[in-house]
């Protein structure tokens, strides 16, 4: 189903009754795509037009396992095919591997929507944009694999953004800090590259969809700096040396390869903090 077509379904009768955190919490569990995705637009457009009751009835749980498909098989990274983008199959793989990654972002962002209370509306604005947004990216590379005879799930993949996600649901400062400034950050940095090499090899049709991720991506993270620097703002903590220890705490691996530093510059990043992250 094309992005288009989606975004103009009237599905709000998907939406279980219950407030806004119960919805969002409805959103992430919902085990069809396409099904997430109108709940993810329909949460949003209802939150932007005060059709939402933002009362916490209960606290939020731990979901282990938010809601995804029988397929894809989840393995190992190291199990995970690396194929020459020379061929359609590895192509395939390609595009395959970054569907994956936006599906995951989707029910990343909603978590940090229905996770962390009391925070102001605009980040409630902020992160329910990046979900519908992760959408159209999830939904754009989904279209690209049928183009190409091939389907989200035909390939195992793997589940280490959300692992993170577990790691983090105590704190929205170790949330922000480490999910889009870290794990998800690294699409800045190796997304130019993949341009480059499915330029070679002409598959512009993909090279377009990059192209868009990259560019909206650039402003995810900045999302997660600015919400990453409230929390910090409200808890006394200085952003940099917080940013700094956390990668330390996380034990989190350094970047391999070179950083994007312009993007990462517009994404709010220091020269201290870019200098962590190849350590």
């Amino acid at each position: 189903m094309s992005w288009i077509l989606l975004s103009r379904l009237n599905c709000s009768f998907y939406l279980s009754g219950g407030v806004f955190f119960s919805q969002a919490k409805d959103a992430i569990l919902e085990v069809d795509p396409y099904k997430k995705i109108v709940l993810t637009q329909t949460l949003y457009e209802h939150l932007l037009t005060g059709k939402v009751d933002m009362l916490a009835i209960e606290p939020p749980c731990e979901i282990s396992i938010p809601g995804r498909p029988v397929k894809p098989e989840l393995v190992h990274p190291s199990q995970v095919a690396r194929r020459k983008l020379t061929t359609e199959a590895g192509r395939i793989a390609l595009i395959h591997a970054v569907c994956h990654i936006e599906f995951n972002a989707i029910n990343l962002a909603l978590d940090a929507v229905y996770r962390f209370r009391d925070m102001p509306q605009s980040y409630y604005e902020d992160w329910l944009r990046v979900a519908c947004e992760e959408s159209k990216h999830f939904s754009l590379l989904s279209d690209r694999l049928q183009g190409l005879s091939a389907s989200y799930g035909d390939l195992p993949a793997h589940n280490g953004l959300w692992e993170m996600a577990i790691k983090t649901q105590h704190s929205v400062i170790e949330r922000m800090a480490l999910v889009p400034r870290v794990l998800e950050a690294r699409g800045l940095d190796v997304t130019p590259g993949m341009i480059e090499r499915l330029q070679s090899v002409g598959d512009e049709d993909t090279v377009e969809i990059l192209k868009i991720i990259l560019s909206e991506e650039v402003g995810h993270v900045e999302i997660g700096t600015r919400w990453f620097h409230y929390g910090c703002q409200q808890a006394g903590y200085e952003p940099e040396a917080t940013f700094i220890a956390l990668l330390d705490k996380y034990d989190v691996a350094s970047a391999k390869g070179p950083l994007h530093v312009d993007a990462r510059r517009r994404a709010g990043f220091t020269r201290a903090e870019m200098k962590a992250l190849l350590a």
